[in-house]
């Protein structure tokens, strides 16, 4: 097997991988990139892109459907077929990354395709050839659909988020194994479409991450849309039979003609060759410092540094990864105002620290929350929604914001900029917030602070 040298490789080209790929070509370095899969990896083919399509397409038939309520009358007759064709033609080419490959090698990134995997210290192969690597290696190899250990799961036809964004056509009935933001979302979409919905959740709550007061209110919607929400479950086992999924709970069963898994996702760290550099391959992610050094002319982005699986943690990681590699100044990373927005209606919006999050690392806390409701744009819109403000008391200023509401992930931007620029509690109150506007509200949950 023949060794090539080059500056860098790139083991996964998802949207991080890619940036990076891409940024040091232009820098002038020779760069491989590789990947075994879609280049521009799960967000824009079975993630972020296509899901909010599903979401978009499902809000415009629960915005027809409030007409009678505001506005006059209205009848709403879903139809999948235009969601379908959206997702296959304009988001993701019927799955296919020629688009991104071509961007790639037109940057000047040799693409190979295949399995990367470590060989040793900025040594790389790929299905036959080697590579080395003389400034380094950089992983960003991602994740993907995990299955819990259910008896009888694995020998059937259930689906992940891939197979559902992939459906030319819907069921009438599904059960949602996993009430977190992918399980949610495609839950009220789908439901939104006619679909049977019931969703299956282990903890004591669904969105379990955030804010107690944003789960019970989304789990209260959902209820009032005919999603069914089972929560504290324990699923005894899963049978598939004749077109029939069947989903145990203790003395219930449940029968829907899909079964959608949407219980968490694993790290795709076992196969890529980690002990051959020192690292653990069963570790669940791969530590890095402010620079996104893992070792020696290895740097690691995205969802397998354990820092939030988001494509715009894998873009923020990237860009530091790359000044990095190229020698150049610029702040490390800092993890404090690590926003994430889960797209269910209303949005539910988080920055920081939860209030618990907060109690548990021995902070004095105050905390300020406002019915969306009650502020002037909440009332005219009859929106649903809260702003949940948690602050340091001792520093005075947030650690942890929630923003739920028709926009709740826009309204997010200022307080994820407050808390990342650690804004003092006493600056927010003194500013001036345009009225009537959604993010007013976050100035009523500051005076409620205490």
């Amino acid at each position: 097997m023949s060794d090539e040298a080059v500056d860098v490789v790139v083991i996964g080209l998802g949207p991080g991988g890619e940036s990076a790929a891409t940024k040091l070509a232009q820098a002038g370095l020779s760069v491989v990139g590789v990947d075994q899969r879609l280049v521009g990896g799960e967000c824009p083919y079975y993630g972020c892109i296509p899901s909010k399509m599903v979401i978009r397409g499902a809000d415009v038939l629960a915005e027809g459907r409030r007409i009678p309520h505001l506005a006059g009358t209205s009848t709403v007759t879903s139809d999948w077929t235009p969601v379908h064709l959206r997702i296959r033609d304009e988001a993701t080419t019927d799955w296919d990354d020629k688009v991104a490959v071509d961007r790639l090698v037109e940057a000047g990134v040799t693409f190979v395709r295949g399995p990367g995997r470590l060989t040793g210290p900025r040594t790389v192969s790929v299905d036959g050839r080697s590579f080395t690597a003389s400034r380094g290696v950089l992983l960003n190899t991602g994740t993907e659909p995990a299955a819990p250990p259910i008896t009888g799961l694995a020998g059937t036809p259930y689906w992940t988020n891939r197979d559902v964004l992939r459906a030319d056509e819907l069921p009438g009935s599904l059960v949602v194994i996993g009430g977190g933001a992918i399980g949610a979302e495609l839950a009220q979409g789908l439901a939104r479409f006619g679909v049977a919905v019931t969703v299956v959740e282990v903890a004591s709550r669904i969105l379990a991450p955030e804010e107690p007061e944003a789960s019970a209110l989304v789990a209260s919607v959902f209820e009032r849309e005919g999603i069914e929400v089972l929560t504290g479950a324990s699923i005894g086992s899963v049978a598939y039979d004749q077109g029939l999924f069947a989903v145990t709970l203790g003395p219930r069963t449940l029968q829907a003609d899909r079964l959608l898994v949407a219980a968490g996702r694993r790290p795709n760290l076992g196969a890529i060759g980690l002990d051959t550099v020192g690292l653990d391959p069963k570790a669940r992610s791969v530590d890095v410092d402010g620079r996104m050094r893992a070792g020696d002319g290895l740097w690691a982005i995205g969802d397998i540094t354990g820092k939030g699986a988001f494509t715009h943690m894998s873009m923020y990681q990237s860009a530091i990864a790359v000044r990095d590699i190229l020698g150049q100044d610029g702040p490390e990373a800092a993890y404090r105002a690590v926003p994430r927005v889960t797209f269910t209606d209303p949005e539910v919006g988080s920055v920081g620290l939860t209030e618990q999050g907060a109690r548990d690392r021995g902070l004095r806390v105050r905390v300020g929350v406002t019915d969306l409701s009650t502020s002037t744009r909440g009332w005219i819109h009859r929106a649903e929604g809260l702003i949940k403000l948690v602050e340091d008391a001792d520093r005075g200023v947030l650690v942890g914001a929630t923003s739920v509401g028709p926009t709740g992930g826009e309204v997010l931007s200022m307080l994820t900029t407050a808390i990342h620029a650690e804004v003092p509690t006493s600056t927010l109150t003194s500013m001036i917030y345009a009225y009537p506007t959604f993010h007013r509200a976050v100035e009523d949950a500051l005076a409620h602070l205490a």
